[in-house]
């Protein structure tokens, strides 16, 4: 069974502004001649590694909310800016737009299992996405969407 890392998404605005950046850090990649993945370096390696692999995602918290999620393809044991033991989740460039859910700031990353993970718009309201990120919100709280 796998299991999901949450993650807050420090200084992007909303979910069109993240796809920008990393759009752009997969551009320079590609200039400086690395692979052109993405991926965020952190401090721990999940000790629940092998459930993460299983199909896991990285769901991002966009101002305080779960917004969507990426499928991480890849855990690497690597080092950090400072020299340190860290770790490179890597995950796909497709977004997938999760039912919107508060969640509170926390640092690092924690597990979110997957029966607690807020489910993908598609299951629950087509179309959605086209809406301002409010007013589906607002949709959906009336049960309208």
């Amino acid at each position: 069974m796998s299991v999901n890392l949450v993650k807050l998404c420090v200084g992007i605005e909303n979910v069109q502004h993240l796809a920008e950046v990393q759009q752009r850090r997969l551009e320079q990649k590609k200039k400086a001649g690395e692979k052109p993945e993405l991926m965020h370096v952190t401090r721990s390696f999940p000790r629940r590694a092998e459930e993460v692999l299983d199909g896991g995602s990285l769901y991002w918290v966009v101002k305080g909310v779960i917004r969507l999620r990426q499928v991480i393809t890849d855990l690497r044991e690597t080092v950090n800016k400072d020299g340190n033991a860290a770790c490179a989740i890597v995950y796909d460039k497709k977004h997938i737009l999760t039912e919107p859910r508060p969640f509170r700031a926390f640092q690092g990353w924690r597990y979110l299992e997957t029966a607690a993970a807020p489910r993908d718009l598609d299951d629950v309201g087509a179309g959605a996405e086209d809406l301002p990120a409010e007013m589906a919100d607002e949709l959906r709280s009336l049960g309208l969407l």
